[in-house]
């Protein structure tokens, strides 16, 4: 189901980055704070059929909190990620995701395990979600390994094998493209090249997301049409929050 055995999973992947980490990832989070005490995940409904395949690839689906809460501030259910009562958020995981052959990819395989909680605190500056925590394990992870505190520990690794360029400073430059986002953060990480870098905007061309693409041995590749997204000429605007 998966290419590394589950057992070794972490560690197979700690040991392929460990040459490419770069220094420590820029702060994602400011002023982020832990929920204390247990932290409760809520029941995940199926929203598709069970697809089990081969898994090819991965996507680091990476979500621009920004424009996300743009009109979510007030909402309940994103309260923690988008009231800034809790921190405030520039680039947050939305999931990790298994590729698999001829543009499919698998999900929703069979679980019957969550996440403990001591992982998913430790995972809530880099998704303040536990909602989206829960969901992520149940369509995409379980797909990968049996473990869903695996899947957790490997997202964290390739999280902060991640340096970040300034995205507010990138933000405010005149005719921005999306060929300027993703040659920017390929310049900041050196074992990227701006063709691994998918894009996700707006009907109104504000970026949404990046979506970072992944070889079967966890190495960045090339993003097929289908993650590539906008042409690198079209025109991005990036929401700072103000």
């Amino acid at each position: 189901m998966f290419p590394i055995p589950s057992t070794r999973w972490p560690v197979a992947l700690a040991a392929v980055l460990c040459a490419a980490l770069p220094a420590p990832a820029l702060a994602q989070a400011y002023q982020c704070r832990v929920p204390q005490g247990p932290v409760s995940l809520p029941p995940v409904e199926r929203d598709g059929p069970v697809r089990e395949t081969r898994v090819t690839g991965y996507t680091l689906a990476l979500s621009w909190s920004p424009e996300f809460c743009r009109f979510r501030a007030e909402a309940p259910q994103h309260a923690r990620q988008c009231s800034g009562r809790d921190g405030r958020f520039a680039f947050v995981v939305h999931g990790l995701w298994p590729d698999g052959p001829g543009g499919t990819w698998p999900q929703w395989c069979p679980t019957s395990r969550l996440p403990s909680t001591s992982e998913v605190r430790a995972s809530m500056c880099m998704t303040p979600d536990a909602a989206l925590i829960a969901r992520e394990w149940a369509k995409h992870g379980a797909c990968m390994t049996p473990s869903p505190d695996a899947y957790l520990q490997v997202i964290r690794i390739l999280w902060n094998s991640l340096r970040w360029p300034d995205f507010d400073r990138l933000s405010r430059r005149r005719g921005l493209t999306a060929g300027d986002i993703r040659q920017t953060f390929a310049e900041a990480n050196p074992y990227w090249d701006a063709e691994d870098v998918g894009l996700v905007v707006s009907n109104r061309g504000w970026l949404r997301e990046m979506r970072l693409c992944y070889d079967a041995e966890f190495m960045p590749t090339a993003c097929d049409a289908r993650r590539y997204g906008p042409a690198d000429d079209a025109e991005v605007q990036i929401w700072r929050g103000l």
